[in-house]
């Protein structure tokens, strides 16, 4: 029995499966999926924590067949609302009689809905992507604490949030301006952008959207990859040396840009993951404040 359940006297078993995409080329792409499932699984709110992919194994077809409990919530680490979320992953774990209108989604807003699993019976709590939850402004602001190592970061600092956008999906966008628009309205930075690598405003012109002479870049991704280590560094016109090889903080046009690197790397996004489950019903105590501590730890350890 997890910790939670022994802490409120409740029996019933709960298993969490975090679904994200992988990669066959990036061998880098699932490390952020197992150390997020790794510090849930060490805080005791589940009885059981399985990590699951559409690019890589264990597969998400299979992976309802690997947990045995009552409840299994199943939360996608994706940024956005989209094919993935929507359609992807409820055909894989085979939802019975999937509706995406159950979410009633404003592209932001998809919270959780309740199915039974087809051919294993699993009563499925299946969740909104981690990237669109109203607790990802606190990982986007850790993640540019970070790296500037400054707890008080915002005066005199511009923040840009950086998205892929796309063309064929406008929820891809909407996910980056929503917290965008959060963070300026919570917080004391110069300014708060949106920016994009494959629409406008791009990020190729960064230092066009701000007049304060630093600015953090944290890239809205789940992991650290081509896009995250070259495009994004390159278009911004970072120096670099190499993948992944670029000064922190680097000097663009009179301008000190402090890249971050993809924020689904921050260790407090497991935060995000709990809550995406507790909104879903799960038990999970204590562990959310737990987390969020012991993740807030690593970070300024870190820094």
């Amino acid at each position: 029995m997890s910790r939670a359940r022994a802490q409120s006297g409740t029996d019933t078993e709960q298993a969490l499966v975090i679904v994200a995409h992988g990669s066959h080329l990036n061998p880098d792409s699932s490390a952020p999926t197992f150390a997020h499932a790794d510090t849930i699984r060490e805080s005791g709110a589940f009885d059981v924590v399985r990590e699951a992919f559409w690019k890589e194994e264990p597969s998400v077809r299979e992976v309802l067949r690997t947990v045995d409990a009552d409840e299994v919530f199943v939360v996608p680490l994706f940024i956005s609302e989209g094919y993935f979320t929507e359609q992807v992953i409820p055909r894989e774990l085979r939802l019975d009689g999937w509706d995406v209108s159950a979410w009633e989604s404003d592209g932001t807003s998809a919270d959780h809905a309740t199915y039974e699993a087809t051919d294993t019976g699993s009563t499925v709590h299946y969740c909104g992507p981690v990237g669109t939850h109203d607790s990802m402004a606190d990982v986007i602001v850790q993640r540019a604490r970070s790296v500037m190592d400054d707890p008080a970061i915002g005066p005199g600092v511009g923040l840009a949030v950086v998205g892929h956008g796309t063309e064929r999906n406008e929820n891809s966008a909407k996910a980056i301006y929503y917290h965008a628009d959060r963070i300026q309205a919570q917080h004391d930075f110069d300014a708060v952008r949106a920016l994009f690598m494959d629409e406008s405003p791009e990020v190729d012109e960064v230092t066009d959207h701000f007049d304060s002479k630093d600015v953090v870049v944290v890239p809205l991704f789940v992991a650290d990859g081509f896009h995250t280590q070259e495009d994004i560094p390159e278009d911004m016109g970072l120096p670099t040396s190499g993948p992944g090889e670029y000064p922190v903080p680097g000097t663009v046009a009179g301008t000190r840009i402090w890249y971050s690197g993809a924020v689904g790397t921050e260790p407090l996004l497991a935060d995000v993951i709990l809550e995406r489950a507790n909104d879903a019903g799960a038990d999970v105590g204590d562990a959310i404040e737990r987390v969020r501590r012991s993740t807030r730890d690593v970070a300024v350890g870190r820094a």
